[in-house]
């Protein structure tokens, strides 16, 4: 109702006993073109079987097309590409840095900290750098950009929680790592003519 088209959501908890009213608040915000970004949570478990909400799953069992679950990449020099804390699952949809970032503190200060909270600012930082050069942009638009131009992993990564190497694939949708770049240039390729802002 403010105008934000683009909500991060850097929370998330095992319970939901108010689901219904969550998921009247999700669908609202589909209808009103709001992209929703959500962690998917630092338990390095399967949210596919141990859930973790809000979830895009709403309760009748139908998915929320407005709604994209991060889950927390590293790089090689903190040990893996994926965050050994990470949940994962096929709920979750790419992955984005999430370790050892640099975010304000208190005092005017800056820390280095590690979760999917990390991660979720991310990609919704990458939406919004699209959003504010293509606004007309829908949430589904977004979902399908950001999901195409992700970094492939292509070799065998650890499972989070544990020390058995599976593909990414299995950890999420995309089986990939979100990229601003290769994002920003197929948004020009397809909505750059559509721009007042090139």
């Amino acid at each position: 109702d403010n105008g934000a088209k683009i909500i991060n959501m850097s929370f998330g908890k095992p319970v939901s006993p108010y689901k219904q009213m969550v998921d009247d608040a999700v669908k609202y915000a589909g209808v009103n073109g709001v992209l929703l970004v959500h962690g998917a949570g630092n338990d390095g478990a399967d949210i596919d079987k141990e859930p973790f909400y809000p979830s895009p799953v709403f309760m009748d069992g139908t998915k929320a097309t407005n709604y994209l679950t991060i889950g927390a990449s590293g790089d090689y020099s903190t040990g893996s590409l994926v965050a050994n804390f990470s949940n994962y699952g096929k709920l979750v949809d790419i992955f984005a840095p999430g370790v050892y970032i640099n975010s304000t503190t208190f005092n005017n200060g800056y820390e280095a900290f590690d979760g999917t909270s990390m991660a979720s600012p991310v990609a919704a930082g990458v939406a919004g750098l699209i959003k504010s050069y293509f606004p007309d942009i829908t949430p589904q638009q977004m979902i399908d950009l950001l999901m195409k131009t992700g970094s492939p992993v292509k070799e065998t990564v650890t499972i989070p929680g544990g020390d058995k190497k599976v593909a990414m694939q299995q950890l999420c949708n995309s089986g990939k790592i979100i990229n601003a770049y290769e994002a920003v240039k197929l948004a020009i390729n397809l909505y750059g003519k559509k721009s007042s802002k090139e």
